[in-house]
């Protein structure tokens, strides 16, 4: 017998240890190689353990839940074994399923009155607000008699089904409150409570203010408009916003190095790159994947590195490397239709740009209300290095840039 380990992949060094999510496979059963046995969740992305081999999983190590360091065995595999067919349970399952098949019928027939109440008892429980479903009836076949009528009461009858509620995580039973009422308590998966945890770090170790301006998109929507069919022709994506948005962020940051910085104890970091971290929405929660050297990316390749981010978030495919770092961020809530928030900054980062849902708003221009797309841009900034002239000024250069794209674009 020829055994090959299962071991957890190598984690990054700034994670210690991750956890087993659910074997997709039991003891006994024929895997292939390559084909994804478990999933294991660090703080930052949940990484696939793929079989190195094709057998039999002969033994599983390490069971759901638990807890994992890198290389560390999690099951084992024999490359001589074959699946357990179990030809012979299959061959006796026709046999076994149809020699009790005259008894549910027998059963229905006898079960077919229970429930069933005679005239007088009908009315008896209707004066009372009884269901007859809720009366055990002792009558022939399970009917329901006078007498069962006239000892039923509201105080007897089963208790009304509990409301349907939609379970946050279905292999969690739901239990009642002290008060009677249902709840359901689920453990925080380790990439939640790691966001939890820099979150709250964020707002604790960081002076933050945030501000706020508007910008009309009608530059940026009319470009969109006239080119977004020939651009996904010619590129294989669709024109979003979002690359305009980094491409203004860019813009900005050239001018006020500071929004681009970080902090390193006493030390400020200014970067001579653009590294802007795109917070995206995933199953498990919250990831920032990092958008490299974004200056150098054309709106074209801004837009299908976006929507690789996306995809991959959703399929729990982000590697480790690809959040880590960055220099900037930027948080996009009106995909959900948020009209105005303040981002929490992405720490060590100093700055973070809040992007809202686009609206037409009445707005004045040269003394008329007019109608304007407009969106409420927010900038999250850390008061420590950042004062609130370089927060402000960055912000509305920002703006001036998403109302000129042609001038953003031709980087003039």
């Amino acid at each position: 017998m020829a055994i090959t380990d299962v071991v957890v992949p190598q984690l990054s060094e700034s994670v210690s240890e991750a956890t087993l999510l659910t074997w997709k496979k039991k003891p006994g059963e024929a895997v292939q190689a390559d084909e994804i046995l478990i999933e294991v969740e660090t703080d930052k992305v949940v990484l696939e353990v793929p079989a190195p081999t094709s057998g039999v999983l002969s033994e599983i190590v390490k069971g759901d839940g638990s807890m994992v360091t890198s290389g560390e065995i999690l099951a084992r595999i024999d490359t001589d074994g074959k699946g357990a067919a179990a030809p012979a349970a299959a061959a006796s399952a026709p046999a076994a399923a149809s020699a009790p098949a005259a008894a549910p019928v027998a059963a229905a027939a006898s079960a077919s009155a229970a429930g069933i109440a005679s005239p007088a008892a009908s009315k008896i429980l209707a004066d009372k607000g009884v269901s007859a479903a809720s009366v055990a009836g002792t009558g022939r076949d399970g009917r329901i008699t006078k007498g069962d009528a006239l000892g039923a009461s509201v105080a007897s009858a089963a208790p009304a089904a509990a409301p349907k509620v939609a379970l946050a995580n279905p292999t969690v039973p739901m239990t009642q409150s002290l008060d009677g009422r249902p709840e359901q308590r689920v453990p925080m998966s380790r990439l939640r409570a790691r966001v939890a945890e820099r979150l709250l770090q964020s707002q604790q170790d960081n002076a933050i203010l945030t501000t706020f301006n508007e910008v009309n998109m009608q530059g940026v929507i009319d470009l969109r408009n006239l080119y977004k069919d020939k651009f996904e022709k010619e590129h294989g994506v669709k024109l979003g916003f979002m690359s305009f948005f980094v491409k203004a962020a860019v813009a900005a940051l050239k001018r006020y190095p500071i929004l681009n910085a970080s902090v390193d104890g006493k030390d400020i970091i200014y970067h001579g790159y653009f590294d802007i971290g795109i917070a995206v929405g995933s199953p498990r929660g919250l990831v920032v994947p990092i958008l490299r050297n974004a200056d150098q990316l054309t709106i074209a390749e801004i837009e299908k590195t976006i929507a690789d981010f996306g995809k991959r978030a959703s399929e729990g495919k982000l590697g480790i490397e690809e959040m880590t770092g960055g220099t900037f961020s930027i948080s996009n809530g009106g995909v959900f239709g948020s009209m105005l928030s303040t981002p929490i900054i992405n720490p060590p980062q100093a700055a973070i740009l809040g992007v809202h849902a686009t609206k037409e708003r009445a707005v004045v221009e040269k003394g008329q209300i007019v109608i304007r797309p407009i969106n409420y841009l927010a900038m999250s900034y850390d008061h420590r290095i950042i004062d609130g002239r370089e927060a402000v000024l960055g912000l509305v250069a920002m703006k001036e840039a998403l109302e000129d794209p042609q001038r953003m674009l031709l980087e003039i």
